[in-house]
């Protein structure tokens, strides 16, 4: 990369830290237990509306996992998920009635939870109905994980996104609070993915997978990206440029072996598509707050008017993790 891209990239580094403390002006502070976070806790940072009903799978799946402190930025929701989310020992709550949009979709407001609270910490920066799977991880909890990363000097583990779906209409099975989404939503796409660099950041673009196929089969580059780099041992000076898809510096991006080799790498499951989808679909339609003025939402909107079937013969069944790394979708790398 020549100089002046260098120098390009450093001054967006600062304004997005700039922005981010002007947005965090925004935040305020509903329950702040930060004070308990020890120095070597992990930590997880999610922004959030309306996800009442996904929280008590999701924090007892990341309590398992080694998540020691949780730090949410409630936007202005009205379904309970604030006040639930307060009683909760572990977990820091700030709530914003600002534009999710104009905070960068909420990059803005996590970089600025970062920066405050994540130095030097390994952080996980994840969606509720994100959930990440690894290697070995029904054996060894993130923080086995983040050990084996800090003796190896990595800084940043890559995971592709894996939309999983049901079987059936995906209005078809209830979800309630507090059960496994993976019971219903267990079927995956096994292929149909592309992969490009992208040059200016260095990261890895991954498009394709049931979304691709159901949503935008007749213009397939404006699917959804799939690539994320959801945990970090973080420092004050990095930021988030675009949602979890890249970083800066541009080196936390190189999160794949650019030698012909396998760097260790994970998943995350994808819960979106279970029978909530179909509302939370026109909610955010209506909004209009997520990117390209929702022009993914209104796919989906109009998709899910026929009861949208996502399942093909060709759909694979989930079992576990070394099952994603027997298809490719992952990799152990060296780490044994």
């Amino acid at each position: 990369m020549r100089a002046v891209e260098r120098y390009g990239l450093r001054l967006r580094r600062k304004k997005f830290l700039v922005r981010a403390w002007r947005k965090g002006r925004s935040l305020l502070e509903v329950v702040d237990r930060t004070a308990k976070i020890k120095p070597s806790d992990a930590l997880c940072f999610v922004t959030l509306r309306n996800e009442r009903v996904r929280l008590p799978f999701f924090l007892e799946y990341y309590r398992t996992k080694g998540i020691s402190h949780f730090l949410f930025v409630d936007n202005d929701s009205d379904d309970g998920t604030r006040e639930f989310l307060a009683e909760q020992v572990d977990c820091s709550v700030w709530t914003t009635e600002t534009s999710y949009k104009r905070s960068r979709f909420g990059m803005d407001w996590v970089n600025h939870l970062l920066r405050r609270h994540g130095h030097g910490h390994w952080c996980l920066v994840v969606d509720p109905d994100e959930f990440l799977v690894y290697p070995f991880c029904d054996t060894r909890p993130i923080p086995a994980l983040t050990d084996w990363l800090d003796a190896s000097s990595v800084r940043s583990f890559g995971a592709m996104l894996l939309d999983m779906y049901p079987k059936g209409p995906i209005s078809a099975q209830p979800y309630s609070a507090g059960r496994d989404p993976f019971e219903i939503a267990c079927w995956f796409d096994a292929g149909n993915y592309t992969i490009e660099r992208n040059w200016q950041f260095g990261n890895l673009w991954i498009q394709g997978g049931p979304r691709a196929r159901s949503f935008f089969a007749e213009k397939p580059d404006r699917a959804p990206a799939l690539n994320k780099i959801p945990l970090i041992k973080w420092d004050k000076s990095f930021c988030f440029a675009s949602s979890t898809h890249m970083l800066l510096p541009r080196g936390l991006n190189l999160v794949y072996d650019e030698w012909g080799g396998e760097k260790t790498s994970g998943i995350l499951l994808h819960a979106k598509f279970i029978d909530t989808f179909t509302a939370k679909a026109a909610e955010e339609l209506e909004r209009r707050q997520h990117y390209a003025n929702s022009a993914e939402y209104r796919a989906y909107h109009e998709g899910l008017h026929t009861d949208l079937d996502f399942w093909t013969k060709w759909s694979e069944r989930y079992i576990n993790w070394r099952q994603l790394e027997i298809l490719g979708l992952m990799s152990k790398g060296n780490w044994a």
